[in-house]
C-alpha cells in the first residue's frame, strides 16, 4: 500500500492528471501506467536535453560569442560633435555629416538625435586592493553618485565589481539609485587588477539595458596584473563594438614621487584606456579627487545627451572582417567622438556618377 501511494504521489507530482492513474492492481492498470509512466519520462528526456543544449551555447568562447554580437545586419553608429571650446553641438543636420567606411563614401539611412533621451549606464567598478589606498574608492563612490544625481526620466543602471577575476553583476538593471548605493556601501577592496578580463565582457552586458542609447562607465586606478588575456587581445575584442567607453582614471596624486619604472608602467596604462576610449568613441579622463571625478562624470553625462544616431544595413557581400569608420562633418565641428569601426560585410557605396550620387549624397 505504501509503496503503491508513493508511486502515485511521483505520478501527480510529475504533472499527470489523477484520471490517468491506475487505481487498481489490474493488468491493464499496469499497462496504462506503463504508457503514462514512458509519455512522463520522454518530455523529461526532452526538457534535458534542451537544458543541456542551451548550457553548451551558453558556455560556448566568448570571443565567439562577441562577433557574433557585433557582426549584425544593421551598423548603428553613435556619435558626439564638439566646437572648438570642446562643447558638445546640439544643433547639426544631416546635411553636414558624411560617412565613409575604408575612406569610401557610404549612404547613411538614418539620421536621428537623441537629446535628452534616457541612457543605459554598465558601471564597472575596480574593486581590488589598491583601491583603499588614498582615498580611490570614496573617489570611485563620488563618480558613480555624481552619475546617479544627473540622473534623467528613463535611465537605468547595472553596477559590476571585478578584482582578480571576472565582474561579479552587484546590481542587474535598475531604475533605482538606491539600490546601486546600497550595493556600493557593501564592496571591500581586494586582490590584484583584473580589468581586461571583465572589461571585455562589458559591451555584451551592457545590451541588457532598456535604452537603445548605452555607455559603459570604467572606473579604475591602475594596471592590469591579473588577467589571462593581454592588451592585443582585449583592443582586438573591442574591435566594432557600438557602446561607448568612458575610463575614469583614479590616480594617487602621490604618483610622482613614485619609481621611476612604476610611473613608466602608470603611462603605459593610461595609454591603453586612452586607446579602448578611442575604439569605442569614449572618452578618457584622469582624476585623483572625489571633486574632479564627479566634474569628469557630469561631462561625459552631458556629453552623451547630445549624441547622435546613423546607421546603414552592410550588403551582406564579401567575407565578415572589419572595416574603419570615419565621418566628414561641417566648418563648426573641431572634433567628433565615434567607434572606429564594425564588424561584418561590405558596405554599401555612394554611386560615383549620375543621378545615384545625387540621391545618396543629401
Amino acid at each position: 500500500m505504501t509503496l503503491r501511494s508513493n508511486g502515485l504521489a511521483r505520478l501527480r507530482a510529475a504533472g499527470v492528471p489523477r484520471n490517468l492513474t491506475p487505481v487498481r492492481k489490474s493488468p491493464k492498470g499496469y499497462q496504462e501506467l506503463f504508457v503514462v509512466m514512458s509519455r512522463v519520462w520522454s518530455v523529461l528526456a526532452a526538457i534535458v536535453v534542451a537544458v543541456t543544449a542551451a548550457a553548451q551555447q551558453t558556455t560556448s568562447d566568448p570571443q565567439q560569442r562577441m562577433s557574433e554580437t557585433v557582426s549584425v545586419g544593421y551598423v548603428m553608429i553613435p556619435f558626439t560633435a564638439l566646437d572648438p571650446k570642446g562643447r558638445a553641438i546640439v544643433d547639426l543636420h544631416a546635411n553636414e555629416v558624411a560617412l565613409q567606411v575604408d575612406g569610401q563614401k557610404v549612404p547613411s539611412d538614418m539620421f536621428e538625435k537623441s537629446q535628452n533621451a534616457p541612457v543605459s549606464f554598465t558601471i564597472l567598478l575596480d574593486g581590488s586592493g589598491s583601491m583603499a589606498l588614498a582615498g580611490k574608492m570614496d573617489a570611485a563612490r563620488a563618480a558613480i553618485g555624481a552619475l546617479l544625481a544627473h540622473r534623467k526620466p528613463g535611465d537605468d543602471f547595472a553596477l559590476y565589481v571585478f578584482a582578480e577575476s571576472v565582474a561579479r553583476e552587484m546590481v542587474p538593471f535598475t531604475d533605482k539609485p538606491s539600490d546601486i548605493t546600497d550595493a556600493l556601501a557593501k564592496v571591500k577592496p581586494y586582490g590584484k587588477t583584473a580589468f581586461f578580463d571583465a572589461l571585455s565582457t562589458m559591451p555584451e552586458r551592457s545590451e541588457l539595458g532598456n535604452n537603445p542609447t548605452r555607455a559603459i562607465i570604467l572606473l579604475s586606478d591602475g594596471i592590469d596584473n591579473a588577467s589571462e588575456m593581454s592588451r592585443p587581445e582585449l583592443a582586438r575584442r573591442l574591435e566594432g563594438v557600438a557602446v561607448p567607453i568612458y575610463p575614469l582614471g583614479i590616480r594617487d596624486p602621490d604618483v610622482a614621487e613614485m619609481r621611476a619604472k612604476q610611473v613608466r608602467e602608470e603611462l603605459s596604462d593610461v595609454t591603453l584606456l586612452e586607446e579602448v576610449a578611442k575604439l569605442t568613441g569614449g572618452k578618457l579622463t584622469l582624476g585623483s579627487t572625489p571633486q574632479q571625478i564627479a566634474l569628469a562624470v557630469a561631462g561625459l553625462e552631458k556629453d552623451l545627451r547630445a549624441q547622435y544616431l546613423i546607421g546603414f544595413a552592410p550588403t551582406g557581400k564579401g567575407a565578415v572582417k572589419y572595416h574603419r569608420i570615419s565621418l566628414k562633418l561641417a566648418g563648426r565641428v573641431q572634433t567628433v567622438r565615434v567607434r572606429a569601426g564594425y564588424l561584418g560585410t561590405e558596405p554599401p557605396l555612394v554611386a560615383t556618377r549620375g543621378k545615384n550620387e545625387r540621391k545618396g549624397s543629401r
